[in-house]
């Protein structure tokens, strides 16, 4: 629980702060506009004066200014803000704390990758000498899904239980471990699927205000219904792209939990090996 409330904080605060950039930079945007029409407004007269050597200077200036690529960072901040701070700061939560829960089930994985072969060889070295003790030990020294089903199948093995026990052990121990490692990955799926919705959402709402504005003009002019329309659209887009980026990393855990489990169900036929010729030893 203390995990899922530092994410949300986490993402909060990333979106406040979005958030804040976005409407600073809008109100920028609009005083400067309103400073330039002030202020761009000289008489003809000094127009025509300055228009003349301006025009020679002009294919230069315009030849530079073609070259100039623009930053993809200053790109998306853009289109961030044409897409308007509520719905794009939805879909950025998505995005931050879809990554956040993707981040700690990588990291919990990665954890918990051992070398499963080397662990099961000592192990079996331990039980032919007698030493489950030993064994046991080794198991606590070890993270991972493997070395606890490893460690509940000593415990019972030492306890001189029957097969049929130890192989009852060993299954519901999987299952356990198992379920912990699709820990928090229904929430990853969750914001998959909640991004592009957010975005539709926000494409819908901005074509009724596009309507709107139709409406309040009165005319159906390219102008009126473009600007509507873009903005409409590129909360659609950010919602697809985020859904992409999480989906993308929701099959990297997921192949990554095929791989814990298919050593978790080598490490159960190993053991239940093991089990067999520890008791035939005893024979």
């Amino acid at each position: 629980m203390k995990k899922i409330f530092a994410i949300v904080a986490l993402a909060g605060a990333f979106t406040f702060g979005m958030v804040n950039v976005s409407v600073a930079q809008e109100e920028t945007e609009a005083a400067a506009t309103e400073q330039v029409d002030s202020v761009a407004a000289p008489d003809s007269a000094a127009t025509e004066e300055v228009a003349a050597p301006a025009e020679a200077a002009a294919p230069a200036e315009e030849a530079v200014a073609e070259e100039e690529e623009v930053s993809m960072h200053k790109e998306l901040k853009t289109k961030y803000i044409e897409g308007g701070a509520g719905f794009m700061s939805l879909v950025a939560i998505a995005l931050v704390v879809g990554l956040a829960f993707c981040i700690e089930r990588v990291i919990y994985l990665s954890l918990c990758k051992v070398n499963y072969k080397q662990l099961l060889d000592k192990i079996q070295e331990h039980v032919a000498a007698g030493k489950i003790d030993a064994a046991i030990d080794l198991c606590d020294q070890t993270r991972g899904p493997v070395s606890e089903i490893c460690k509940q199948a000593l415990i019972n093995m030492k306890g001189g239980k029957s097969l049929d026990v130890v192989d009852k052990t060993i299954t519901t121990t999987a299952a356990v471990q198992s379920s912990y490692l699709e820990q928090n990955c229904s929430w990853i799926t969750f914001f998959i699927a909640s991004a592009p919705s957010l975005g539709f959402l926000g494409t819908v709402i901005g074509m009724v205000l596009a309507f709107d504005n139709i409406q309040k003009a009165g005319d159906i002019s390219p102008t009126v219904v473009a600007g509507g329309m873009k903005v409409a659209l590129i909360t659609t887009i950010f919602g697809i792209v985020v859904a992409l980026i999480l989906q993308l990393f929701y099959n990297i855990i997921l192949a990554m939990i095929e791989t814990l489990v298919s050593h978790m169900e080598d490490s159960s036929i190993r053991l239940i090996e093991i089990y067999t010729i520890h008791e035939n030893s005893k024979k």
